[in-house]
């Protein structure tokens, strides 16, 4: 994976936990039923430790869990599809309306997933029959059977028919109401209706086998008004479980209660000895039930576990999650990476949970009133933790680029959902953070040590976490749909042990360890060669964060690691992903640069390296030269004749070659068109809408000399065209990266494409813009290059299955001649957080 003298990412220092999940439904080898749905063995949120290291912590070792030698892909999960729930809206609505993913369940053959849709008050349905190409199969209206307010909090199946959960509370908090409807699937026609008495939230079904009578648990919440006393507890009424026997006919189904009190309303000795938050006013979250027919129930705002026999319907135990205190974590939203950090003993106030086997639980520590610990735990049913993640999780997000800064200062990776399953003769455990976008694999055949699998990364907020043991298949359903940022609520599918015509689900790039912790890193917006060392690349990152970083990337490939000549297939799994060794910061005057918005790097002649700043305003866009060290030694302003014209889309990469007397050269490409007058609210272009500019420095004279470059035409709704790098061949040929504004199915441009510049005597010409868009004082129209295609990097973006990532920003051509490239995730701003590091095979 990457040369003798550089160490393979050892894992996630400091994630050492206490040796401590999920729910689930029927299916094949079910371990649990659970609140999101008819299949696998749970169902809830994410979380995470890496490696086969005891108690929270993990090594990766010398081979990248999940992304390793050809043939293990038989043991991990591949990504088969991306379906983004607009496309299943019914006709006449507006695509751009908000319509989502949440919970999901599936039907008894496992091939047709059915999804709960709040957002537009429906259920969807989608044919998973090839998980390689899901379909939608529409939706049903809640409106239009019962009330305009009405909202489904959760779904699942029971032999042909769907049991829909619904709150009916419409904001009412002092008076929840809800109901759960009956559904024939074949027809979608209801065949029931049950008065819930209160406001419900998760449903499960108990497991094909368990015994005695088959019953549905709902967790009846009556949720809190966050509103109202600054959201604290107590707020009446307080929760209660609803259980439903399913022995008889649908339409005969009815409702019976459990409760944590007593007919005179004093709460039960098991409740009150618990050492619950505010016992008086419970909220139930979450429900799972196990093969013994017990179902573990959440008391999320209370920091509570219950355990109820639901052949008798009698509360067993219930218990206090507990504190934990967690160490070496972000806890500050500064535009920084910095674990550093210690979370004080706080309340886990777990959401999902299910059972890991019929005499442990997992619970997803996600917090909500008071707590929330970044992780997730493993229980006895007795209340004891076998397993705490500790920190574990948010190193991992650390690792794969997925610390949400943002988030750091509240509850970090925030670990909402986790499901179980056994698949191949594996206990899975799958846990799923909502604001970094990904769901962490874990063997959890020993509870005590579970071992991280492998990352699938998700579209924005996974909410509905869904193993189909009897196919092999995990479908993650993610909730955040903001058509104006261009993030979409998806269902995503993926594979155990899928051939490589599925996409290996990433990682392409991951972080070693530096000081004890993963490298922090993400916003890769810049690539560039060792112009000696084939295996390694540089990266930086851009305004995301609060300095400037630059990063060793070693691309060395698995295969060559292990002796053999054959490399990794381009843009194809089966070898390691790249690593990043170091993280280094830009300097000025001794302290680290600010204001820097690198967009472009390249390795200098002198061994120090040139970077291209973009910058807010035309003035701000300059290069920067740096030692090896990169203490900033000098800059390169942009002339004013073309700074005034530059508007917020300025510099977007440098590189460095020589001419033929030896000088070094510098050219920088332009992302967008220069404009007329900036002050104008929709200003003109300069030299047509679609041209935009491509500049040579000589080092020398200090001269520069300006082309132009004939942009694509954009596709229409919001879409422009730009150029996002550059990269050198020699003194008149380079390579560009030029491409759309747009992501997921709509994304139609992501190219490389290789320039040529005009040569005679108006190739040499310095030029400045004139109003025309000429040289100044000179009628001659500005030269422009020709172009041709060198690679269409779109079908490699789309290979991987997953949401089609907008910002390929990053591409470069290492001394062996391989071209690689990557994609800038926008350290999670408005973006999936996916980073997809490509490479596109040699040079021709």
């Amino acid at each position: 994976m990457q040369p003798a003298a550089q160490a393979a990412p050892a894992g996630l220092a400091g994630s050492a936990g206490t040796p401590a999940s999920n729910g689930a439904s029927r299916g094949s080898a079910p371990l649990s039923s659970t609140a999101q749905g008819s299949s696998a063995f749970g169902s809830s949120s994410l979380g995470s430790s890496l490696g086969s290291a005891p108690v929270g912590s993990s090594t990766l070792g010398s081979s990248y869990p999940g992304s390793s030698l050809p043939g293990h892909h038989l043991g991990t999960f591949q990504r088969t599809a991306t379906f983004p729930v607009y496309q299943n809206r019914p006709d006449g609505d507006d695509p751009a309306k908000e319509t989502v993913a949440e919970i999901s369940t599936v039907t008894k053959d496992g091939k047709t997933l059915i999804y709960t849709d709040a957002a537009a008050q429906r259920i969807g349905f989608l044919d998973i029959s090839s998980p390689n190409s899901p379909k939608g199969l529409g939706t049903l209206d809640l409106k239009a059977a019962g009330h305009t307010k009405d909202e489904p909090t959760s779904v699942a199946v029971y032999g042909d028919y769907l049991l829909v959960v619904i709150d009916e509370t419409g904001g009412d908090f002092a008076h929840p109401r809800g109901r759960v409807d009956i559904v024939r699937i074949s027809d979608r026609t209801r065949v029931n209706s049950i008065d819930l008495k209160g406001q419900p939230d998760s449903i499960a079904i108990t497991p094909a086998g368990a015994p005695g009578k088959p019953k549905a648990a709902i967790a009846m919440e009556n949720q809190r008004d966050e509103e109202t006393n600054d959201g604290a507890l107590p707020q009446p009424p307080t929760g209660f479980i609803q259980t439903i026997d399913l022995s008889g006919k649908p339409e005969k189904w009815q409702a019976t209660p459990v409760r944590f009190e007593n007919e005179n309303g004093e709460l039960l000795g098991v409740v009150k000895k618990a050492g619950l938050d505010t016992p008086e006013d419970l909220e139930p979250e979450y429900v799972t039930i196990n093969k013994k027919n017990q179902l573990a129930v959440t008391l999320q705002e209370n920091n509570g576990v219950a355990i109820v026999d639901l052949r008798t319907n009698r509360i067993e135990n219930v218990f206090s999650a507990g504190k934990a205190e967690v160490k070496g974590i972000d806890t500050k939203s500064d535009k920084a990476i910095n674990p550093t950090d210690t979370l004080p003993a706080t309340p886990r106030e777990p959401d999902a949970i299910a059972w890991v086997d019929n005499h442990h639980i997992a619970t997803a520590n996600e917090g909500d009133w008071k707590g929330g610990t970044r992780g997730w735990t493993v229980f006895d049913t007795k209340g004891n933790v076998t397993w705490d993640a500790g920190n574990s999780v948010e190193n991992l997000a650390i690792r794969h680029g997925l610390h949400n800064n943002k988030r750091a200062s509240k509850k970090g990776v925030e670990i909402e959902g986790i499901a179980t399953a056994r698949m191949n003769g594996v206990n899975y455990a799958f846990v799923g953070s909502e604001r970094s976008n990904f769901v962490a694999v874990y063997n959890v055949n020993n509870p005590a040590k579970p071992k991280f699998v492998q990352m699938l990364f998700s579209t924005n907020g996974p909410e509905g976490i869904l193993p189909i043991p009897q196919r092999n298949i995990l479908a993650v359903s993610s909730e955040v749909d903001e058509a104006d940022k261009g993030v979409r609520s998806a269902v995503t599918l993926y594979r155990l042990g899928a051939p490589f015509g599925a996409q290996d689900s990433q990682p392409s790039i991951v972080s070693a360890d530096e000081g004890g912790a993963p490298i922090g890193w993400g916003a890769l917006s810049a690539l560039a060669a060792d112009p000696r060392d084939p295996n390694r690349l540089y990266a930086a990152s851009d305004s995301a964060f609060a300095n400037g970083w630059v990063y060793t990337v070693d691309v060395a490939d698995a295969a060559n690691a292990t002796g053999s000549s054959a490399r990794r297939a381009p843009g194809k799994a089966g070898g390691h992903p790249a690593v990043i060794t170091e993280r280094r910061q830009v300097m000025r005057d001794g302290a680290p640069a600010e204001g820097l918005d690198i967009e472009g790097i390249s390795v200098a002649a002198d061994g120090g390296f040139w970077l291209a700043s973009e910058g807010k305003k035309g003035q701000e866009n300059r290069l920067f030269h740096t030692d090896k060290d990169l203490n900033i030694t000098s800059s390169v302003e942009l002339p004013k004749e073309v700074a005034d014209h530059i508007g917020k889309w300025g510099l977007e990469g440098v590189s460095a070659t020589k001419d033929a007397d030896g000088v070094e050269q510098l050219f920088v490409a332009v992302q967008r068109p220069l404009w007329k007058d900036l002050s104008e609210k929709k200003p003109s272009p300069l030299e047509g809408a679609n041209t935009t500019r491509i500049g040579k420095y000589n080092t020398k004279t200090k001269k520069w000399q300006w082309f132009g470059y004939p942009l694509e035409a954009p596709g229409g709704n919001g879409d422009w065209m730009g150029l996002s790098e550059i990269t050198a061949l020699d003194d008149q040929h380079v390579l560009v990266v030029e491409r759309d504004k747009l992501n997921g199915p709509d994304a139609k441009v992501k190219r490389v494409m290789k320039v040529t510049l005009p040569d005679g005597g108006e190739g040499k010409r310095e030029n400045t813009p004139s109003a025309a868009g000429t040289g100044a004082g000179d009628p001659t129209p500005l030269p422009t290059v020709k172009k041709s295609l060198a690679v269409d990097v779109l079908p490699y973006l789309r290979e991987t299955n997953g949401w089609t990532q907008e910002k390929l920003e990053g591409f470069t051509v290492s001394a062996d001649g391989q071209m690689y490239a990557v994609t800038d995730n926008d350290a999670l701003e408005d973006a999936t957080g996916e980073t997809v590091f490509m490479r596109l095979g040699r040079l021709k």
